[in-house]
């Protein structure tokens, strides 16, 4: 069977790759640059080549020639219909979303068993996604959302997910969800309506649920965990490296660093999560304490204006495409300088 991935060579320039394990790989080249076959996978290559090497720097549809790096049986070749048979490029070439920023971690889902739609992310224009995010697939994010480096929302299981307006996803913030369909048939409890009422598979409503719905205003901080079945309401807080799983959080919440909560707990409206504890059980979150009088009471508003002023200052102060070009430079002389032969 062939494995299929998407591999860089520059910000904005794919290349699909088939190849059976062990085996040549099959190169179509969308953009400019040179690639080089190492071994059974692909590393960049400088303008400059050696004498021998076989290029076409006019052709767009250039072949990659057996080398010393390809086997004798492995048929490196150029299809010309590599684009027309991928639905990830259909989808990112026919896409309407207009990206402020573009980034090639944001892109489509893959086709599966549980998820047969391909679906693009829609991103307000006035979110703000670093170039070190992946937004993939089912995914919403709203306007004036701050999205940090390396945080992700992956649409590609459960779907939907919706994030909500004027909120931040801190760095390494994961937003995932269970599958919602499996053989065509709508799994219960696993989607919520926008009003948080969880929703069997026989429930009109189910097609327009979601697998992970977070509201306005809220923040996720750095390294928490958002795995649907979740629901989250507006003026919410949930606090470093904690995670909500199977869970419904009420509005203007705050959860404490570490805390889990999970087994399919409501926590209501204004209520305060303390760290590290543990909620598992309706009755424990029946008798969790009060956010008004607690440590936390007005985190989410500091931490709101924090990330509101970060998000302006990095959309206009900052050269982001710039960036990014530099960093796929640096990428591209790391990977060239690691497939070298070594003495």
């Amino acid at each position: 069977m062939l494995a299929s991935a998407l591999m860089l060579t520059s910000a904005l320039e794919p290349i699909q790759v088939d190849a059976e394990p062990g085996q040549g790989v099959s190169v179509k080249k969308y953009g400019s640059g040179n690639t080089k076959v190492c071994g059974d996978r692909l590393c960049s290559e400088p303008e400059s080549q050696e004498s021998g090497s076989t290029t076409n720097a006019d052709n767009d549809n250039d072949d990659v020639k057996d080398n010393d790096d390809v086997k004798d049986n492995d048929d490196v070749k150029d299809d010309d219909n590599t684009n027309d048979n991928n639905p990830q490029m259909q989808y990112q070439n026919k896409s309407e979303n207009k990206l402020k920023h573009q980034w090639p971690n944001v892109h489509s889902n893959v086709e599966t068993a549980f998820n047969e739609e391909i679906v693009m992310p829609t991103i307000a224009s006035e979110a703000f996604i670093h170039p070190f995010t992946v937004v993939i697939g089912n995914c919403h994010i709203g306007k004036m959302v701050f999205v940090a480096p390396t945080a992700v929302c992956r649409g590609d299981e459960g779907t939907p997910i919706h994030v909500g307006e004027g909120a931040n996803m801190q760095d390494g913030v994961v937003i995932h969800a269970l599958e919602t369909v499996e053989k065509g048939h709508n799994i219960d409890d696993r989607r919520f309506s926008a009003d948080g009422d969880r929703l069997k598979g026989d429930d009109p409503r189910f097609t327009e649920g979601y697998a992970v719905l977070v509201g306005d205003n809220f923040s996720l901080a750095h390294g928490s965990m958002i795995h649907g079945p979740a629901w989250i309401g507006d003026n919410t807080f949930v606090g470093m490296e904690a995670l909500v799983f199977n869970a419904k959080i009420g509005s203007n919440v705050a959860v404490g660093v570490s805390a889990t909560i999970t087994g399919g707990v409501e926590i209501p409206d204004g209520k305060f999560v303390p760290s590290g504890a543990v909620i598992a059980t309706q009755e424990q979150a029946d008798s969790l304490p009060e956010r008004i009088g607690s440590p936390y009471e007005r985190t989410n508003d500091a931490v709101l204006n924090v990330n509101q002023q970060l998000a302006e200052g990095y959309d206009t102060q900052m050269d982001l495409e710039k960036l990014i070009l530099e960093r796929e430079k640096l990428m591209e002389k790391g990977m060239w300088e690691t497939s070298m032969p070594h003495p």
